[in-house]
């Protein structure tokens, strides 16, 4: 990595630049610093992707400067090899235990001292791209569940207003299915046309009673700009929106107060001809409507409008097929991953422990005497507890963490990054937290359960695929049963 950047804080000038000589010549961008303020101001300035630091610094301990460093947000993940002249066995512990990726001794041999800085710049490199992938990863995992959800949205709606229904039940529908999916205080339908001066309140989400109640549209600049447009109309914010320049002079006067901050408004059509608006609102107290709002609601309401007059056998399929995309990776009860979407996760996830050489665990999680509840309780009781356990589950879990229902009252943890030794905290936590949960019953008391946990993990002689993995767990789930329930075996 001959264009890492490094910096050399060594409070004796012979020796330090003799260090800042020796990596230079080896191509590297290196800075030296004399003092702890030298440091920080290389720091900042230079941003190093390695610090090369005496014990001894002038003006200041090295040992204490790596253990302000070390405890910083900023800095922490920079390396930091800690170079001295005092015998190994009298720093090495202390300065590895302060968070140091090595310690050379001085005087200190060229070629062993760029072995080891390059080794670390590798191990640095590897570990920041492995967490510019994670987040990355986290990013498009929150764009991917956005989306996920505003077709579950939208594939609802859908599904809702492709019934044998009349138009004014349609727009009723839309209306409070469209504010539920936004959080709007206020959503209309007002049927109008281009150059009308009165429209008709078809529905109100606010005031469901509120039927054909005319409304005059020169108070509502927004409106007949979208009707003469034909465009969808976003107001962020009515006290500073120069289209209600002239009716906030008008409040003003009549000292009016208006409750409205946003407003978005949506025309549609039937067929080729101007129809009406959706006039969605929020409140002076809730957060501006966006233009995200303005894309969501418009596809909403688009293909809504759209099925009043299309076949309800066509939007009838289209929405089950929606519904099916989103079945064949969750299952229907619990909501988490089935076993089909597991199995595809797994694999990717083990083939990137296998070329990043890094540990991939894997929890079986049973719950104890199951059958009890159905037999007890009915199995509706027993939907109920499954879906309970599953987000029991869920809080419990990391981001980069997967949950996912294997069969009946079986469920499966896999733990990216995750060791075998840290699998096991992790599970042992786990079960405690599902012996102190209360799963509620509709009448009487909740029920207090327990779950059994078996651990495989990767890399291990016995693990080579995600069938392998699957088995071991299995087989440790079946040791944790026999050994009594409620508790973890590997």
């Amino acid at each position: 990595m001959p264009s890492a950047r490094i910096v050399v804080a060594d409070g004796d000038a012979v020796g330090r630049d003799a260090l800042v000589t020796a990596l230079a010549d080896q191509g590297y961008d290196v800075r030296g610093a004399a003092s702890s303020a030298d440091v920080y101001e290389a720091l900042r300035s230079a941003r190093p992707d390695l610090l090369l630091l005496d014990t001894v610094v002038h003006e200041g301990d090295g040992l204490a400067l790596l253990q302000e460093l070390k405890a910083s947000d900023t800095w922490r993940d920079i390396p930091v090899v800690v170079v001295s002249a005092r015998a190994p066995e009298d720093v090495t512990e202390k300065t590895f235990g302060l968070g140091a990726a090595d310690f050379v001794r001085k005087p200190c041999r060229p070629r062993e001292l760029v072995a080891r800085v390059r080794a670390q710049l590798r191990m640095h490199g590897l570990l920041s791209h492995a967490t510019r992938s994670l987040r990355h990863a986290e990013q498009e995992l929150a764009r991917a569940r956005d989306e996920v959800e505003n077709r579950r949205k939208l594939v609802d709606i859908l599904h809702e207003v492709t019934g044998d229904l009349s138009s004014d039940e349609i727009y009723h529908i839309l209306a409070r299915r469209v504010a539920r999916a936004l959080n709007l205080s206020r959503c209309s339908v007002i049927l109008a046309k281009p150059g009308d001066r009165v429209g008709i309140v078809a529905t109100a989400f606010d005031n469901p009673a509120l039927r054909d109640f005319e409304i005059h549209l020169d108070r509502y600049p927004e409106l007949r700009v979208a009707l003469e447009s034909g465009e969808p109309v976003l107001i962020e914010d009515l006290q500073t929106s120069s289209m209600h320049a002239d009716m906030r002079r008008e409040w003003d006067v009549r000292g009016t107060q208006v409750p409205i901050r946003s407003v978005i408004v949506l025309p549609f059509s039937l067929g080729k001809v101007q129809a009406g608006v959706f006039f969605l609102r929020r409140m002076a107290d809730e957060p501006k409507l966006t233009r995200e709002d303005v894309e969501f609601a418009d596809a909403v309401v688009k293909a809504a409008v759209a099925a009043i007059h299309r076949a309800q056998v066509i939007e009838t399929a289209r929405a089950d097929n929606a519904r099916l995309e989103v079945l064949a990776h969750t299952d229907p009860l619990t909501q988490v991953l089935n076993r089909r979407a597991l199995t595809v996760r797994l694999a990717s996830e083990l083939e990137r422990a296998r070329r990043y050489d890094a540990a991939l665990s894997l929890l079986m999680v049973d719950l104890d005497h199951f059958k009890n509840v159905n037999d007890e309780h009915g199995h509706l009781v027993g939907d109920d507890v499954l879906r309970e356990f599953a987000g029991v589950l869920q809080h419990a879990i990391r981001s980069v963490d997967v949950v996912a229902r294997y069969g009946g009252e079986e469920f499966v943890v896999g733990l990216p990054e995750t060791a075998l030794a840290g699998a096991v905290v992790f599970a042992e936590r786990l079960r405690e937290r599902i012996a102190e949960t209360p799963f509620a019953l509709t009448h009487g008391n909740p029920l207090a359960l327990t779950a059994s946990i078996g651990v495989a993990f990767f890399p291990s002689a016995e693990v080579n695929t995600v069938e392998d993995l699957f088995a071991r767990a299995d087989e440790a789930l079946y040791r944790a049963k026999a050994d009594g329930r409620n508790r973890v075996s590997t």
